[in-house]
């Protein structure tokens, strides 16, 4: 029992290091060539895992070699440009000017459903508006409309903005964060005085509360 627990330890810890070396991605997120390396440490640790009479080191050696070829083959994607094009493709261009290029779609094979399902989810049901479209590397749609169709920012509307800075939290679920506070200058004196302006009696009731580096606050009290 024992031996079947640190065998599984040791093989989870090298699946988490071959998941770090991937980066911070989202399973959509992952390359060909990272999906890839995903199911095969996912197998290649599952067998040791569940059969005692196979040798631990029959599933962390190939573990090993992929972790390095991984590590190996982001340098060549990083250095050549032909490469980096073999293993993750080509961004295509989906929809050009309004118009779909109805021929990308089937060497894509992307369906007219999951064209306009992916436009909804970024605000538009009319490829009309539509710019340019592009299907990344990743399996993601870029989704570019026309400039006159564009969210205003304040900038063009000459509106007077502010940079408020990263929030710091303060109170998570009850609990004063004192390093945090006395990071951005402040004091318990300082906190209990912003919670009593917002009828609030102690941290204790705080279920988040957070200030910027303009001073602003947020606070959301405890509802259970």
């Amino acid at each position: 029992m024992f031996t079947t627990l640190v065998r599984t330890v040791i093989l989870y810890i090298l699946i988490i290091v071959g998941v770090r070396l991937m980066g911070k991605r989202q399973v959509g997120e992952l390359e060909p060539s990272e999906l890839v390396l995903s199911l095969l440490i996912a197998d290649l640790a599952s067998v040791p895992m569940q059969d005692l009479g196979i040798p631990l080191h029959a599933g962390v050696i190939p573990i090993l070699a992929l972790l390095s070829m991984t590590m190996i083959l982001s340098v060549l994607t990083m250095k050549n440009v032909r490469f980096r094009a073999l293993m993750c493709g080509r961004p295509s261009v989906i929809i050009r000017a309004g118009k779909i290029d109805q021929q990308e779609m089937r060497r894509t094979r992307l369906t007219v459903d999951e064209l306009l399902e992916e436009l909804r989810s970024k605000g538009y049901v009319d490829p009309s508006e539509i710019n340019y479209a592009i299907l990344e590397t990743d399996g993601s749609l870029s989704v570019l409309p026309y400039a006159g169709l564009k969210p205003a920012t304040a900038q063009q509307l000459h509106l007077d903005s502010r940079e408020t800075g990263l929030p710091t939290v303060l109170i998570n679920d009850g609990r004063v964060l004192e390093h945090n506070l006395k990071g951005r200058g402040y004091d318990l004196r300082w906190l209990e005085k912003r919670l009593a302006e917002r009828d609030c009696p102690e941290p204790s009731a705080v279920f988040l509360m957070t200030v910027d580096e303009a001073g602003g606050i947020y606070l959301a009290r405890k509802t259970i």
